[in-house]
């Protein structure tokens, strides 16, 4: 049964997203870099209290009650883009790129129209509800400063033939009339897609060299973004990473900025997507070095480094290699490059760990041999890095280590007391066989607050399934995708979240699991199979008390499970779900679905099956989601009703993608049904306070 009590505790958890600080003390350090480059401050949240402090890791001094006033510069336009020498600013205006220098405006580019024009993304991933919540006209345009401050690489957008969307808003702020939203959003398997023409500005002269080859096929964010183009270190070149619609082709490029001639340095094709980071909006894992380049690959089953001429494109050798993968190029420094790799944990193949090895593939060491999952920032001038380190039962400790790995000075150890008062208990990680009874697949169960043995429980498996991004990160958890699960184990529930086949973070196969079938990523039937195992040695788990629950992706994957999987989910809520890949953002179906593959789409419509439904269904949706359309959740009501399905909808009027401004009444709404279907009781009273969300936070919580 749930309470108040517990209600309260829930809302406490779920204001993590607002200010994780309320409720954990130095759980993550964001470093403010000293301009003599060995030196950085950072501030420690402590509910509304700050309090700061300056780390010198070569005298291996941390000294708190520091000042920052003198170290912080007068605060900046959000929307400029300085110069690494700090005299010139780049911004957009309409469809165009100007720049600043003290009070001196001039304009880069003036031929910037509409859908055509310079320095920003895709319209589909550009966020324009929440920047309007937010009072921004715009995110900072998508720039790269070359590193003697003299020109600027961007790229100019078109997508003016792409489909042309709307939306009606029917509650403008103004209390106007109801307003109509237009947006460029392609659908997979659209004729015309989203495309940039790299460009290099130069700042003094207004010289404009364009990219002498193909538009790069751009379906979600601008490869400036993702570093898939950045300038040479000697600013001399510009190389970038291109592929085609199919995505089966990787091709490393140099532009001369001088000329805009263009040339190939080295490219690689397989059977599937050939990926750059299985992650796919976290920065590509290439780097080019003084005659070499550093290449990813998942050619032998998993992702590794591999060494390449830079001049003729010829494989030198193969750098790394075994049955883990890469994530993250740290340096490369005296023939050795350090970085990061999950798969070497043995009761944990996501964490990550820190290594080393010879750039001929000699010489491998690990520096983090600890078994915690280690997040990593490397300071500006490449001499040591900051290494948190953690699970996701164990709080973060947040180092400055050197390149052997030696601790240099500890800064800060997470205090979860405030946490642990709500009556939270940490989430026990675990390890099942998939449906197919040979292959590991892990995930974590949160058990309920008051936990008692000898009672039972209902089950709620809090559903995402990438397959872009794990459902469980491997570390500690401060309130990001536990946002949904620890409030509802605060309600009395107890809670999974698992990452099935057909996600990634592990080998090449069990990723590839789902490409042309996105339907099957996190592997349902896997979700089934676990929750028999762990019930078979938890018997306070009831396996007749299964509900769903998941946002966009997540909210597919609920749906989803009601519709295939009958006999196991008896209830579920969809929030912002996708439902018809045919409808859907044309970037990610094709990443996953492959291109030009009509028959995979329609396999994975949850509208074409909906006339299957049992269990007991909540559907939620912004009014306002520009990056799932509400039609979705609307065109599978339809089909529901003409099937006469009893359902529950809920459509927010203004709400975005996350419901920001909505977040506490939203996830009341889930509880509340969720505490009727599944616990057979009438929710408390108790209705939540708004939860405001810092601006400031918005980069963590995206």
């Amino acid at each position: 049964m749930s309470t108040t009590e517990n209600y309260q505790a829930a809302e406490q958890l779920l204001r993590r997203l607002a200010n994780p600080a309320e409720l954990v003390v130095g759980a993550k350090v964001s470093p403010q870099w000293i301009e003599d480059g060995d030196r950085f401050w950072y501030q420690v949240r402590d509910g509304a209290d700050r309090r700061f402090v300056v780390v010198d890791p070569v005298e291996g001094t941390r000294t708190p009650g520091f000042d920052p006033m003198p170290f912080i510069a007068a605060p900046g336009n959000p929307l400029e883009v300085p110069s690494p020498d700090g005299k010139v600013a780049v911004s957009r205006r309409g469809q165009d790129l100007w720049a600043r220098s003290g009070e001196r405006e001039w304009a880069l580019t003036t031929d910037g129209e509409q859908d055509h024009g310079y320095g920003y993304g895709p319209d589909i991933t550009s966020y324009r509800t929440l920047m309007r919540r937010f009072g921004l006209p715009h995110l900072p345009p998508a720039v790269a400063w070359s590193p003697d401050s003299a020109k600027v690489l961007t790229h100019r957008l078109d997508e003016r033939d792409v489909r042309l969307t709307h939306l009606v808003e029917a509650a403008p702020a103004d209390g106007g009339a109801p307003v109509v939203h237009t947006q460029r959003y392609g659908y997979a398997g659209d004729e015309h897609a989203p495309q940039a023409e790299l460009v290099v500005l130069d700042v003094a002269t207004g010289t404009v060299v364009r990219a002498q080859a193909e538009p790069l096929f751009l379906s979600q964010v601008s490869p400036i973004m993702t570093r898939w183009a950045w300038w040479a270190e000697d600013s001399s070149a510009v190389y970038y990473l291109a592929q085609p619609r199919d995505q089966r082709t990787l091709t490393l490029h140099r532009m001369d900025p001088v000329t805009g001639e263009v040339s190939v340095v080295l490219s690689e094709s397989g059977p599937t997507r050939v990926e750059p980071n299985q992650w796919l909006f976290e920065p590509a894992i290439v780097q080019v070095l003084d005659d070499e380049v550093l290449w990813f690959s998942q050619r032998d089953g998993w992702g590794h480094l591999y060494r390449y001429d830079l001049h003729t494109g010829e494989l030198l050798n193969q750098v790394t290699s075994g049955e883990w993968t890469v994530r993250q190029i740290l340096r490369v420094a005296d023939g050795v490059v350090h970085f990061v790799a999950s798969g070497l944990v043995a009761e944990d193949p996501y964490r990550r760990s820190v290594c080393r090895i010879g750039l001929d593939g000699t010489g491998f060491a690990l520096l983090t041999d600890d078994g915690l999952d280690h997040v990593v920032t490397v300071s500006p001038n490449g001499r040591y890095y900051i290494d948190s380190a953690s699970t996701v039962d164990t709080p973060p400790v947040t180092v400055v280590r050197d390149w052997t790995g030696h601790v240099l000075v500890e800064l800060e150890r997470a205090d979860i007391t405030r946490l642990a008062a709500t009556g939270w208990t940490a989430p026990e990680r675990f390890c099942v066989k998939a449906a197919d009874g040979e292959t590991d697949i892990y995930g974590v169960l949160y058990k309920p607050r008051g936990f008692d043995p000898t009672q039972s429980y209902a089950v709620v498996d809090t559903i995402y399934p990438g397959p872009q991004v794990n459902r469980v990160e491997p570390g500690f958890d401060p309130g990001g995708m536990g946002m949904d699960a620890e409030p509802l184990a605060a309600l009395g529930f107890v809670v999974v979240a698992i990452d099935g086949r057909g996600t990634l973070g592990r080998g090449k196969a069990f990723h590839d699991a789902s490409y042309g079938r996105i339907a099957d990523a996190g592997a349902l039937e896997d979700h089934v199979a676990a929750l028999h195992q762990l019930a078979a040695s938890r018997p306070w788990m009831d396996l007749d008390r299964v509900g769903a629950f998941g946002h966009s992706g997540g909210g597919f994957a609920t749906m989803r499970a009601l519709l295939t999987h009958p006999e196991t989910y008896k209830a579920g809520v969809s929030l912002s779900g996708w439902h018809d890949a045919r409808t859907f953002n044309l970037g990610f179906i094709e990443t996953y679905d492959g291109a030009n593959n009509p028959e995979a789409y329609a396999r994975s419509s949850n509208v074409d099956i909906a006339d299957r439904l049992e269990g007991k269904l909540l559907l939620v949706h912004g009014e306002m989601d520009d990056q799932v359309h509400v039609d979705h959740t609307l065109r599978l009501a339809d089909r529901l009703i003409a099937a006469n399905k009893d359902f529950e909808m809920l459509i927010v009027p203004g709400a975005e993608h996350m419901f920001l401004d909505s977040l506490a009444y939203v996830r009341t709404r889930c509880w509340d049904f969720l505490v009727r279907t599944l616990m057979g009781t009438e929710p408390p009273a108790y209705r939540p306070a708004p939860i405001v969300i810092d601006p400031e936070l918005l980069s963590e919580i995206f």
